[in-house]
């Protein structure tokens, strides 16, 4: 594959096979993210797992202590007082039957999350087809199915994301915005990287932390030392 010259110069910049502890590692992303954009930051960690096996999975939700540079359309699919509560919350969109109507017919998907209420979940199968290969189906899991919708939008709004191992065994993760500076986006990489090692199944043996890395949106990948 062809970089270009940007590409080319920021993958000079990173030393070939080092793990940069992770202050370091960070301070290298605020080196060679020099996109004309404020690029996003992910970290990618490949663990000890094997997907396949039910008693293997690494699914969770944690909230960013400095969210994600990321504005969120929430929906809420209540009715009657939760949709109350969900509108005075700061949802951008609730609705019930309509808005389900909307989606299963007008395959409308101006949102990034949906939060619903038990009580709904049994209408909104009919659009899991939709909604699932998004990743967009709530779950009990991600927090996304609950009674206390005003929290979900809360934690929502603030920066909460899921992680979730795929089938390559690797979770991939938004961890800020490059104008978070190295201090926040590392704040953000240990919250998240504490959930991830409090989350390891009982059943994964060896080594559980292969390898991880962080790289910002239009550059090359930085290491980071996985004992740090």
């Amino acid at each position: 594959m062809k970089h270009g010259k940007r590409y080319t110069a920021a993958a000079a910049a990173v030393e070939h096979g080092k793990a940069y502890d992770p202050a370091e590692a960070f301070g290298k992303i605020q080196e060679i993210a020099t996109a004309k954009f404020d690029e996003t930051i992910e970290a990618h960690i490949k663990l000890g797992v094997d997907p396949r096996q039910a008693d293997q999975q690494v699914r969770g939700t944690v909230v960013l202590p400095n969210g994600t540079g990321k504005k969120v359309r929430v929906l809420v699919i209540a009715k009657g007082e939760k949709a109350d509560i969900a509108e005075k919350a700061g949802a951008d969109i609730v609705g019930a039957e309509e808005i389900i109507a909307k989606i299963q017919n007008e395959n409308y998907l101006d949102f990034d999350v949906v939060i619903t209420s038990p009580d709904m979940m049994g209408q909104l199968g009919r659009v899991a087809r939709i909604l699932g290969p998004k990743g967009l189906m709530p779950s009990p899991k991600s927090g996304t199915i609950t009674q206390d919708i005003a929290k979900a939008i809360a934690d929502t709004k603030a920066g909460k994301v899921e992680y979730r191992v795929d089938k390559t065994a690797i979770v991939h993760c938004i961890i800020g915005k490059k104008s978070f500076g190295a201090d926040k986006l590392k704040e953000n990489f240990d919250t998240l990287m504490d959930a991830i090692v409090k989350a390891k199944p009982a059943a994964a043996k060896g080594t559980y932390l292969k390898s991880v890395y962080v790289t910002p949106a239009m550059g090359p990948g930085v290491k980071v030392n996985v004992r740090a």
